[in-house]
């Protein structure tokens, strides 16, 4: 992973782990928990998917999860993190989606993701995030 900041390992390790708040939520199927990590006002974007808000995000991942995504698990893991100021930072994920008994997603299902990320009341909150897939096509 590549850093680009000043800030401390603790504020790079606390970025960094924001995905894995996302996974957790993805692994119980849980929209409303996925959906927590963002804002209030946090902006989704995957291919030919644009969401605005954490209900809307839940909204779309509740049926996700019933749907096209039932059974999946998400990976992602940071390849560059960087920090403006106290209260703003940018990850940059690889990862993908899982299908059952899957421990690496598929170069179909293989992402690079940008998360837009805020320090609300002491914790990493995501204000946007966008995913694209990872292979040229």
């Amino acid at each position: 992973m590549t850093t680009s900041t000043s800030s401390t390992p603790a504020e790079q390790a606390a970025l960094a782990a924001v995905p894995a708040r996302i996974v957790e939520a993805w692994a119980a199927h849980d929209a409303a928990a996925f959906a927590e990590v963002f804002t209030e006002d946090g902006t989704m974007i995957l291919p030919g998917v644009f969401r605005a808000g954490r209900e809307e995000i839940a909204a779309f991942m509740a049926a996700a999860f019933e749907n096209d995504l039932k059974g999946t698990r998400v990976t992602g893991r940071p390849v560059h993190v960087r920090q403006f100021g106290d209260a703003t930072g940018l990850l940059i994920t690889e990862g993908g989606v899982l299908a059952p008994g899957e421990s690496e997603p598929s170069d179909e299902r293989a992402i690079r993701a940008s998360w837009l990320l805020v320090k609300r009341d002491g914790t990493w909150r995501l204000a946007a995030y966008q995913n694209t897939p990872r292979d040229a096509r």
